[in-house]
């Protein structure tokens, strides 16, 4: 979602830099490892177990009232609902599912009726069991799905998942460049046929 569906990139690493000041700790470091990834998962990487929940409820209470330059990827929205009249759809992220839909709708982005969030699964990603619970909540194969992430962690899952992956926006490692890619979803061309879907840059 984050980052493929949604621009919120303002806002997250604002608060995430806000986190590293209340801990002393370096903002660059948090944010190279926090993408595409749980927050709980993040703040235990960085602070001490018994610090943990404190200071992931303190950071969600925070991400749920700052929706401030939360927007959508150039053609996201169109994006959604064209593909969702050929085939089911869902949205895989690592955020609460509060906050996953607080942002996709200030954002102008469809729900769609399969939303997996970071509190469905025990492993989050770069494990694959969330793309594999949207499989399965979808009713199909892994490896008959698209899935789209802009992030290693995201990447990751999807690849670990079985499905075609897509990245979305720049992001570039060893991973992420041996794929294909769309910048946003301005001019990408959907095709569907027969319960399939095809997805080209324009």
């Amino acid at each position: 979602m984050d980052g493929t569906l949604v621009d919120s990139t303002a806002i997250v690493e604002t608060l995430w830099t806000e986190f590293a000041e209340r801990h002393s700790l370096d903002a660059a470091l948090i944010l190279g490892y926090a993408h595409g990834r749980q927050s709980r998962d993040t703040i235990s990487h960085f602070l001490p177990a018994d610090a943990v929940d404190a200071a992931t409820a303190e950071l969600l209470e925070q991400e749920l009232t700052r929706l401030d330059g939360v927007i959508a990827i150039p053609g996201a929205a169109e994006f959604i609902t064209r593909v969702g009249s050929f085939v089911p759809v869902a949205i895989v992220t690592s955020a609460p599912r509060a906050l996953a839909e607080l942002r996709l709708r200030a954002a102008g982005v469809p729900i769609p009726d399969v939303l997996v969030s970071g509190e469905d699964v025990q492993v989050g990603k770069p494990a694959p069991d969330g793309y594999q619970l949207a499989a399965r909540r979808l009713g199909v194969e892994p490896e008959d799905c698209l899935a789209f992430e802009d992030a290693e962690a995201g990447l990751a899952a999807a690849l670990a998942a079985g499905t075609r992956t897509v990245v979305v926006g720049g992001y570039s490692s060893a991973r992420a460049d041996a794929l294909p890619r769309l910048i946003d979803f301005t001019d990408a061309v959907v095709d569907g046929a027969a319960g399939r879907v095809s997805v080209s840059p324009g």
